[in-house]
């Protein structure tokens, strides 16, 4: 991700600048055993990423046979739901300030840590309010580890001088994907309760695996510090012009998390309920939804250069609405299945690009602004759906995520006007 004090906030994304190329100067400039240092930081940190998704994925694809456990409606799942977006939200900032006293890796390993103890409980509950107190614990897990994750991700990607920032999120999809389909292959074989134990005890030993590696990595400057010029100005980093634009980002971000959220908390069901599809199509359905995004992820960074990035978030905004329409709508498996993969496809890379670009306007404050607004849809996008759900029905409540997603390909335009 470019910095703050190297790229100014109206410079044009989608072409190089000066400032940009000034990145790769200094990129040539670190020494080759600091880039060897700091590339098994970003292996480790990749590795956070992954074992993040895969720990959201375990829970995913098991939440009918929670649901079941517990005898909710989809009113009361969406309920039980939004107890993953309070815990995540009351703990986002608090561990932002944590990472800025006490450095965003210890708070990584930290969060992660608290995330894989959390993911076999609501297997263990036979009530909604149970699973609600439960799901608390994993929102805060969730919510801590993707800011502090996001944020180590930034000082790696400015000491590295290369725009790697999708790899991360590559790695996050790659997880999902991982989790998703081993979870889908052992369903009829593993019961919740065993499956989510399985996923916990992984995730604590990539924790401490990675989180050795990462800890005694050479620390990383925060984004934003590497100047007296930046300094001085520090103080009000999202200020005026560049805050408006860092919210257009993060409204870009909010709209496309709340299509992420909402897939990975409802594919499963509606293809269980509305597609009648077996356990291991249904947990088909959001294994397709990875792979394309995983894919899409990690040719990010070459369509952003072929196309632009503005470019590309436009088509992918759209690519995801019309798959989203598809998969919603569709009364066949396949088609369904088809479409779930055009809204990977199309969501890939507009959450990192919009994450980037506020850090190019707003130095870290940008960042930790657009990702909190970003989470924040993930979040609240599947207790939104399940209320809809129940009002409506649930493939017409999912096509609010098309809306989401034409609305966060338009956002692009806004942005490229400042």
């Amino acid at each position: 991700m470019p910095l703050r004090n190297k790229i100014r906030p109206h410079a044009p994304a989608d072409r190089p600048s000066p400032q940009s190329r000034s990145i790769s100067a200094r990129s040539r400039n670190v020494p080759a055993s600091a880039l060897s240092s700091w590339g098994g930081a970003r292996l480790a940190l990749t590795a956070f990423f992954a074992v993040d998704g895969l720990l959201f994925a375990a829970w995913v694809v098991r939440i009918p046979d929670i649901r079941n456990q517990v005898s909710a409606s989809h009113g009361a799942l969406g309920l039980a739901l939004l107890c993953v977006s309070a815990g995540a939200v009351a703990t986002m900032p608090v561990v932002s300030r944590l990472c800025l006293r006490y450095g965003s890796r210890p708070i990584t390993v930290a969060s992660l840590a608290l995330l894989a103890v959390s993911v076999p409980l609501p297997a263990h509950t036979h009530s909604v309010p149970a699973l609600g107190g439960v799901l608390l614990l994993f929102g805060a897990g969730y919510g801590g580890a993707n800011v502090a994750m996001n944020s180590a991700a930034v000082e790696i990607v400015s000491e590295l001088g290369r725009p790697v920032m999708p790899s991360f999120h590559a790695g996050y999809s790659l997880g999902g994907l991982l989790g998703a389909g081993a979870g889908g292959l052992l369903a009829g074989t593993l019961t919740a309760a065993q499956w989510l134990a399985i996923a916990g005890l992984l995730g604590l030993a990539v924790t401490g695996f990675a989180g050795a590696v990462l800890l005694r990595s050479p620390a990383a400057r925060p984004v934003g510090t590497a100047s007296s010029a930046s300094s001085s100005s520090s103080g009000s980093t999202v200020a005026g012009a560049g805050r408006v634009l860092v919210l257009l980002l993060g409204l870009t971000a909010f709209c496309t998390a709340y299509g992420e959220g909402a897939v990975a908390d409802w594919t499963t069901v509606h293809l269980t309920d509305d597609v009648r599809a077996g356990a291991q199509a249904a947990a088909a359905g959001y294994v397709a939804y990875a792979l394309a995004m995983t894919t899409g992820r990690i040719g990010g960074t070459w369509l952003s250069v072929r196309l632009g990035q503005h470019r590309v978030m436009l088509l992918g905004g759209f690519t995801a609405a019309a798959g989203m329409l598809l998969a919603a709508l569709a009364p066949l498996v396949p088609l369904a299945l088809a479409g779930f993969v055009l809204v990977g496809l199309g969501l890939a890379n507009l959450f990192p690009l919009a994450i980037a670009q506020a850090g190019a306007a707003g130095g870290p404050r940008g960042v930790a602004l657009a990702s909190t607004l970003g989470y924040g849809g993930m979040l609240i996008g599947p207790p939104v759906i399940g209320f809809l759900a129940d009002a409506t029905s649930l493939p017409l409540a999912l096509t609010t995520v098309a809306v989401a997603a034409a609305f966060a390909a338009l956002l692009p335009l806004a942005v490229r006007r400042r």
